[in-house]
């Protein structure tokens, strides 16, 4: 077996990328390139240390998330479809000995949508699964005679579905913001009994060449574009090295999609719920302001358009909420933030300090905007 030209590999992702394109809309070029990469990086999982999850969301059905799907199927090794699949089926299924499944979850949302609930097992499973050492414990055996047993969990995993993800999940993935087709928007339609073969052709070269290139991307550590670091990095390096690979112009285009779609997660990254409060204190509510009494924050707050203080399950933020989510934080003196005594016109009222804040606004919020935002008015200080 010959070691396959920088051009093989190129050529090769070309028509991949080519398959997708004559079924799928994304939303940019940098989406075709990264689900492409993605695609080929399913056959090369044991070479890296981390497996990036690629999530095709959208706010609305009919968007072609579950297509994207379809088309990922034909190309990756061993695809599961797992749609209300349990945590137990899955750990089992991955560590069951016979290949890697390659995991296809449509209807995520089902999941962890505003009605499922809470479904740790699964967050868990997939959380675990991202790095090549990640197990699933459970007990096995019956009564008194039970053992702990580890389960790999190492896995590669495509989701589609309405909405977003937790948070432990969307930062661990590549995010395919879908939307539905314009009506000068054309694709092929998939018919599965001609169309299927023809990427099971494109899966089989994939998994021929990803064995000839094994060898340059094991020990790979590609360069990350600038600015790329920490969890984005370590989602975006199995691709970039699956580029440099190939060879071609996808190093280039593959760097070129990593900022862009980067830059979009960043975009849409609100953050936890307390890195928004926090945010919205330093960057709407207390700008300019050294200090302010709790009911002109709660009221400033449940003002705020595009913010969720107004309808928190139902019922606008409270004091009570407001206190215990910022007691999660300390001050630069190691001391959760409280609400002090604050001196007004003729009496004394509750509020909160910028010091206090300070330190986990530094710690915790994305910079702030370039232009401060003046004070609102009617929130001078009050001595």
């Amino acid at each position: 077996m010959t070691t396959p030209t920088a051009s093989d590999g190129a050529a090769l992702l070309n028509e991949v990328e080519a398959f997708h394109r004559r079924f799928n809309v994304f939303p940019h070029e940098a989406a075709f390139v990264a689900v492409t990469l993605w695609d080929a990086h399913a056959h090369l999982l044991d070479c890296f240390d981390s497996t990036p999850r690629i999530a095709f969301l959208s706010p609305e059905p009919g968007s072609g998330k579950t297509r994207a799907l379809e088309i990922v199927e034909t190309l990756v090794p061993q695809p599961m479809t797992a749609v209300n699949a349990s945590a137990a089926a899955l750990f089992r299924s991955v560590s069951s000995g016979n290949g890697k499944p390659t995991i296809l979850f449509d209807e995520i949302d089902t999941v962890f949508g505003p009605k499922a609930g809470d479904n740790e097992e699964l967050r868990g499973f997939l959380n675990a699964g991202h790095r090549r050492t990640g197990v699933t414990y459970r007990c096995i055996g019956d009564g008194g005679q039970q053992t702990v047993q580890a389960f790999p969990s190492y896995c590669a995993v495509a989701v589609a579905g309405l909405g977003s993800l937790p948070d432990t999940i969307m930062s661990r993935a590549v995010v395919i913001r879908m939307r539905r087709r314009a009506r000068n928007e054309k694709v092929e339609p998939f018919r599965a009994r001609v169309h299927e073969a023809e990427g099971h052709k494109l899966r089989d070269r994939l998994a021929t060449w990803a064995e000839q290139a094994r060898a340059s991307v094991v020990d790979a550590w590609p360069e990350m574009p600038e600015g790329v670091t920490d969890r984005p990095a370590d989602v975006w390096e199995p691709l970039l090295a699956i580029a440099d690979a190939a060879g071609g112009h996808w190093p280039d285009r593959a760097r070129e999609a990593c900022v862009t779609l980067v830059t979009a997660s960043k975009a849409n990254d609100k953050g936890s719920l307390g890195v928004r409060l926090l945010t919205d204190l330093r960057d709407h509510v207390m700008a300019g302001i050294d200090r302010l009494p709790t009911v002109a924050i709660l009221d400033r707050l449940n003002a705020l358009d595009d913010a969720p203080w107004a309808d928190l399950h139902g019922k606008p933020l409270d004091n009570r909420r407001l206190s215990k989510m910022l007691a999660e934080y300390m001050t630069a003196d190691n001391e959760p933030i409280a609400s002090r005594n604050i001196k007004t016109a003729g009496s004394v009222l509750k509020g909160y300090y910028a010091a206090d804040l300070w330190d986990a606004w530094a710690r915790y919020c994305p910079p702030p905007p370039e232009s401060p935002l003046p004070p609102l008015p009617g929130t001078e200080n009050v001595a």
